[in-house]
């Protein structure tokens, strides 16, 4: 498995911060996806941003449910465990 550095929540600082604080209000719980994006924040709220159009926006024409499960097809086809 690959290692990848990240911030830890303890340290995280700015932007880095805000976001783990908003994901875990999202969620309950920081997802290590976001974290990957930890030691570039511009990068990490790019993502963040990116994430809640796709799969949050309310005028798309798919479903929240319909969503989620291409992204479940598509992390299983790609054997990825998020």
């Amino acid at each position: 498995m690959a290692w990848i550095q990240t911030v830890d929540e303890a340290e995280a600082a700015g932007i880095v911060k805000e976001e783990y604080d908003a994901a875990i209000a999202r969620a309950g719980h920081l997802y290590n996806i976001v974290k990957l994006f930890s030691v570039r924040p511009k990068s990490m709220r790019a993502f963040v941003e990116l994430y809640k159009v796709v799969m949050h926006d309310p005028d798309s024409p798919l479903s929240r449910a319909q969503r989620e499960m291409i992204a479940t097809v598509v992390s299983k086809v790609n054997q990825c465990h998020y």
